[in-house]
């Protein structure tokens, strides 16, 4: 005799209640371990900041004998004062500056116009200049110092702030970025601003580039953190310490320039000094391209 609907379906609802407890169970065990993970992740990402900074508020004593603790004690502001007025931070820090503003400057000028020329004009030898460019971004930098030394020194520009600025004013990774951004923008824009009489350039700059803003900003956030730490570049560029900039200036510090002792509380108040620009800059265009990103996706 068949069971009755009721009896048939009941043994299933039973049934079913476990499993699914079980799998709500599994799930949340295996978001616990991905969180802890993270959190792990996190801490041993973050540690070495944190001894970076704990140090230099340390005395010197206290850093020499708990290098590795977190907690300064006592509290102590030495160590950045000593950074203004035993070494040349201020020197270094103007030099950089100036150098990474202009750059920055440049790249995103220089690569957005070659960018938007290789996305968009038609020219005989586009295709292989676009994989000289691409092939140019395999190259291990170190290959190109003593290349790079020997044209610097030709031109008679090495050791002055020209051999800091004119060899990384344009980057291949930019015009990368910029070219294939631009690919993106439809062609109808730029015929109807043709239509109404703009120039090629004339598109670019006031149609095209405004478009391009969150590439802008990418190619900003990366060139200023590339220029601000660039250090490998310093080295075959310049040799007069009052051309050094930041990376230099500290590199040339923690070779023991400044004599015996391990002086932990001015070397590294000296980095996070050196640190906070970036950060700064990072976070705040960080934020405003999430926030461009954001809508976009909702206009979508």
């Amino acid at each position: 005799m068949t069971p009755p609907a009721a009896d048939r379906s009941a043994p299933a609802r039973t049934a079913g209640r476990p499993r699914g407890a079980g799998a709500d169970a599994r799930a949340l065990a295996s978001a616990f371990a991905g969180y802890a993970v993270l959190v792990f992740s996190a801490l041993v990402f973050l540690y070495p900041f944190v001894i970076q900074v704990a140090n230099a508020f340390k005395t010197e004593p206290d850093a020499a004998a708990n290098p590795l603790s977190p907690i300064p004690d006592p509290v102590s502001t030495a160590g950045f004062e000593r950074v203004f007025l035993d070494t040349g931070m201020p020197l270094w820090l103007g030099n950089s500056v100036l150098v990474t503003l202009v750059v920055t400057a440049g790249r995103v000028f220089l690569d957005s116009l070659a960018g938007y020329a290789l996305a968009r004009l038609r020219f005989r030898g586009r295709r292989a200049l676009f994989s000289a460019i691409v092939a140019v971004m395999a190259v291990p930098g170190v290959v190109l110092f003593i290349p790079k030394f020997l044209v610097l020194n030709q031109l008679g520009i090495y050791d002055s702030y020209t051999a800091l600025i004119v060899p990384v004013i344009a980057d291949a990774a930019g015009v990368f970025i910029m070219k294939q951004f631009f690919e993106s923008i439809p062609v109808s824009v730029e015929e109807a601003a043709r239509i109404d009489g703009a120039g090629v350039f004339r598109t670019f700059w006031s149609v095209v580039l405004p478009m391009a803003r969150p590439a802008l900003i990418t190619l900003t956030i990366i060139s200023f953190q590339g220029t601000w730490n660039e250090f490998p570049h310093t080295l075959v560029a310049v040799q007069d310490p009052s051309l050094f900039t930041l990376p230099r200036g500290l590199a040339d510090l923690v070779s023991g320039s400044l004599g015996a002792g391990t002086r932990y509380p001015l070397k590294l108040g000296a980095a996070v000094l050196a640190t906070i620009p970036v950060a700064v800059v990072f976070v705040v265009f960080q934020r405003y391209f999430v926030r461009r990103a954001n809508e976009g996706a909702e206009k979508g």
